[in-house]
């Protein structure tokens, strides 16, 4: 029986406490931790943690022999508590964003590798049927090479909602919509078609002036092969419709599920390929659903690795891909410049200290609060209708 803790009672915690309450045989949740020990305490009530803690201080755990920890804390902690525990000896699983700079990423990953534990960065939209399908429909490569991907990251968040003490500045919360809402489709984005090798963007602040960071970005991306992609990532849109579009030169698929094949008539204009659309339908039909969906689908892929030695689905070096193409937007963003990856270590962007004073500090932020009343929050769209 794994001992866990959960580290940080905000709204997400929920998610994670859920998702090892549908392995009991297997885990069990020992502490949970929060500055605020009231919330700490709640979290143990709402969800009927028989003899779990309520701690304000994780590093009272880090001699008692935790096997794995769940970090949700706001984004500049990750790396830290993650470093800490994984030298104390857990095995660790973050909460999206792996951290706020491609140094901590660093930091983590060698932490890591000395101390043989397994870290895996949270990105549960993997961990469903449709993203699944999507990924078993590109592996076959049915579809011929990909010539464009289109990642659209809509959410709407209301202006108070960058009122939270840690969120909306580039120090703690380490960046705005890209970073924190568009993390997800951007991860699922690079697990199919593998890093771009160079980007252009744009980045705004549109209708939340209590927030330095941006509320909508677009970056214009070239991958390796010629494929071109581009992203946008808001949380400006109402309907907050969310989806990814694979175009490949026999056809196209995306999430939500569709797929159009086109053939050429003897003009050059298009007409359906019946027969390639309904055998990519028929592979994605035979395709297994996803039994553990979201977070409990990845505490099940984590389990596993800690039990078997299985690969983990999301390692620490997806995480910090996946935060690479994101400080790239924001370097990009910030300066004008079209951005060649890799970025390195000597890029005035490598850093939390350098993101701070270089990236674009829209606004100040004017109202602070300690948390909310209400802390029930949405997770996006599914992808699947």
């Amino acid at each position: 029986m794994l001992k866990v803790a959960i580290i940080g009672a905000g709204a997400i915690s929920g998610a994670h406490i859920s998702a090892y309450l549908a392995f009991p045989e297997r885990c069990q949740i020992v502490a949970v931790v929060d500055m605020y020990v009231d919330k700490a305490q709640k979290r143990i009530n709402e969800y009927g943690l028989e003899g779990a803690q309520a701690v304000t201080d994780y590093t009272e755990l880090l001699a008692q022999n935790i096997d794995l920890v769940s970090v949700c804390t706001p984004p500049y902690t990750h790396a830290p508590i993650a470093c800490e525990f994984m030298q104390a000896g857990a095995h660790v699983l973050v909460e999206k964003p792996m951290a706020s700079s491609l140094e901590e990423a660093d930091m983590m990953l060698r932490a890591a590798q000395a101390s043989g534990k397994l870290l895996s960065v949270v990105a549960q939209n993997r961990f469903t049927t449709p993203m699944m399908k999507l990924k078993g429909v590109l592996d076959s490569k049915q579809m011929g090479p990909i010539v464009h991907v289109q990642v659209d990251s809509f959410w709407w968040r209301g202006h108070n909602y960058y009122d939270l003490w840690w969120r909306g500045t580039w120090e703690k919360e380490g960046g705005g919509c890209t970073l924190n809402h568009a993390v997800h489709h951007i991860d699922a984005m690079l697990w199919m078609m593998g890093p771009p090798v160079e980007l252009q963007a744009m980045m705004a602040n549109t209708a939340h002036d209590n927030a330095e960071v941006e509320d909508i970005s677009m970056a214009m991306l070239r991958f390796q092969e010629g494929a071109l992609g581009m992203i946008t990532s808001s949380v400006v849109h109402h309907g907050e419709e969310q989806q990814l579009i694979f175009q490949g030169k026999e056809a196209r698929v995306s999430a939500p599920w569709k797929v159009v094949a086109s053939t050429a008539r003897s003009n050059g204009f298009p007409e359906p390929n019946q027969e390639l659309e309904q055998q990519i339908q028929k592979l994605a039909d035979e395709l297994p659903d996803v039994v553990h969906v979201g977070h409990a689908g990845q505490v099940e892929n984590v389990l596993n690795a800690i039990e078997t030695g299985s690969p983990l689905l999301v390692d620490g070096e997806s995480g910090r891909n996946t935060l690479e193409l994101i400080v790239g937007i924001y370097k990009s963003a910030s300066t004008g410049e079209k951005v060649i990856f890799p970025i390195g270590a000597e890029d005035a962007f490598y850093t939390r200290e350098g993101i701070m004073q270089h990236a674009v500090h829209f606004y100040e932020k004017k109202t602070t609060v300690e948390n909310f009343e209400d802390s029930s929050i949405t997770l996006g769209s599914k992808l699947d209708s």
